[in-house]
């Protein structure tokens, strides 16, 4: 049984190196201007991620990727007294952006570079990253392989492609020629992932030996970690464990109910379960959070408190799961007709072998049994929040009808859902995850000394979160008819200005590009042939 369990890992890691084997590499630069040797940002109002409230207008002064200044240049309704603001220079370029919000750099903590089975390639990834205000990434599980992720990661950081700033996080056993099957392996593994330049690991599942291993020779060497908690070894290896064990962020929330558990060790499965039956997995997941000790309960507490010592991360990915309790509304979202390829519409659809397309019959039963799931769920993630826990933004978009950049947005929608206030929300998505990759002291805030990481626009997100997506927020307008307000207009990554909106629109161009190829016009709803 152990071996069968151990090959089981070892076939996880393998099928998820298929699935996302390696993609079409992004065309060098074409697209910013900049960075300067002095930019001057005037007039803006500052939301700088702190969870400091609004303020401005606010002159910055960039000096090429650096921010070396942050003045209160008046009051609002009052014009701005020139010799009070930051001196230009001839040669300096000066933004005018009176009515404009600016904030830092948004931080997906969760982020796939696509795959050959979506068909995505690397520039439609990070321009519908970029459009979005997204100028880090997180990589979990280095899929398209450690060096090809290792090379975007040079090139993004030299600014010759236009792309977020990544950290490549490698599947733990990525690279290995057998399983890894005790302490000593484990140990050797990880050290070499370090030599290799990997930036952490990401788990989903092994025996508690080379679990506890591998987590602690990973911290000893001062690199940090995610993991998915697979079903497959959540029974005896929970979040509880491997935060002990050193673990610094857990993704999504397996492994979190099972370390709830007070009156039962293992979920209730249905008798008929198959791991590798999607609907199965899936389904019997919507049933997990109501077989956990309730909220607030004397267990609940006691395991929420020993996670907070251990000053653990949560980075729910509420998104990726939200199909599970209103199906249409994913399939429908309205940015799919222009910005999904077809190639990810075929990968999305009802099928047995592509991941998280496990629509075989999704019922009324099943997306309410999630309704409930995500209530408890966030009423956790909230809780820890407001104890003083760190959560952090993160989409693993390219699945189960989220797409790149659109999705992040409907992430920060949720924790907003969750009970987080709109503040709370952009800290989530930019302090508190500079935090837990250990970049607190060069990104997720605006602060003089730091990379000058921004995102720019004309609508204040803390009144309507929508007003950051691509498509923007509908309104009405004088004369009565609907017209769209917001979407990022500028993204600046290392002093480097990004026209967001270009952005979009280039991908859009991608999009159709791909269509006329295929000669496929429309997203068909799947079955649905008229």
């Amino acid at each position: 049984m152990k071996k069968t369990l151990i090959l089981f890992a070892f076939s996880f890691f393998l099928f998820a190196s298929e699935i996302f084997s390696q993609i079409m590499p992004s065309p060098d630069r074409k697209e910013g201007d900049g960075p300067y040797d002095k930019l001057i940002l005037r007039g803006v109002t500052l939301i700088d991620g702190t969870g400091s409230p609004p303020i401005g207008p606010i002159d910055i002064v960039v000096q090429k990727n650096r921010i070396t200044e942050i003045t209160v240049v008046g009051y609002p309704g009052i014009p701005i007294k020139e010799d009070k603001r930051p001196k230009a220079g001839p040669n300096d370029k000066v933004m005018e952006l009176a009515g404009h919000y600016l904030l830092p750099g948004f931080i997906d903590m969760h982020g796939h570079i696509g795959g050959s089975g979506q068909g995505t390639p690397a520039e439609y990834v990070f321009k519908l990253w970029m459009s979005h205000g997204i100028t880090t990434v997180k990589d979990p599980s280095a899929s398209n392989g450690l060096s090809w992720v290792l090379d975007h990661k040079r090139k993004s950081a030299a600014n010759t492609i236009t792309a977020p700033r990544l950290f490549a996080y490698t599947s733990f056993g990525q690279g290995s020629e057998k399983p890894i099957t005790n302490a000593a392996e484990a140990r050797v593994w990880v050290n070499e992932n370090a030599k290799k330049g990997a930036d952490g690991i990401k788990f989903f599942g092994a025996k508690p030996e080379v679990m506890q291993a591998a987590l602690e020779e990973n911290k000893r060497i001062g690199l940090r970690s995610s993991m998915h908690h697979a079903q497959m070894d959540v029974a005896r290896w929970n979040v509880l464990h491997s935060a002990r064990a050193g673990l610094t962020t857990m993704e999504h929330w397996y492994g979190l109910p099972e370390a709830l558990f007070a009156d039962r060790t293992i979920q209730d499965y249905r008798l008929d379960y198959n791991y590798q039956n999607e609907q199965h997995r899936f389904a019997e997941a919507g049933k997990l959070w109501k077989q956990a000790a309730p909220p607030y309960s004397e267990h609940w507490n006691k395991v929420m408190q020993e996670l907070l010592d251990l000053d653990f991360t949560l980075d729910p990915t509420f998104n990726i799961y939200e199909a599970n309790r209103d199906l249409m509304r994913a399939r429908r979202a309205e940015w799919h007709e222009e910005y999904t390829l077809p190639s990810l519409w075929r990968f999305y659809k009802p099928s047995r072998e592509s991941h998280g397309s496990y629509w075989f019959d999704w019922t009324t039963e099943e997306e309410i049994q999630w309704k409930e799931n995500y209530r408890l769920w966030m009423t956790f993630v909230n809780e820890y929040k407001n104890r003083g826990g760190r959560v952090t933004t993160g989409s693993d978009s390219g699945f189960i009808y989220q797409l790149y950049g659109f999705a992040y947005i409907r992430e920060m929608e949720l924790l907003r859902e969750a009970g987080f206030h709109p503040l709370e929300v952009i800290r989530s998505s930019t302090m508190y995850a500079a935090e837990a990759l250990g970049m607190e002291n060069e990104i997720g805030t605006v602060e003089v000394g730091k990379l000058a990481d921004f995102v720019i626009l004309e609508e204040n997100p803390l009144q309507n979160l929508k007003v950051l997506y691509g498509t923007g927020a509908i309104r009405i307008d004088e004369n009565n008819e609907p017209i769209r307000v917001g979407g990022v207009k500028y993204t600046v990554k290392d002093g480097i200005v990004y026209d967001a909106k270009q952005l979009l629109q280039d991908v859009r161009t991608l999009v159709q590009q791909h269509k006329d190829r295929e000669e496929s016009r429309k997203l068909k709803q799947p079955g649905l042939d008229w």
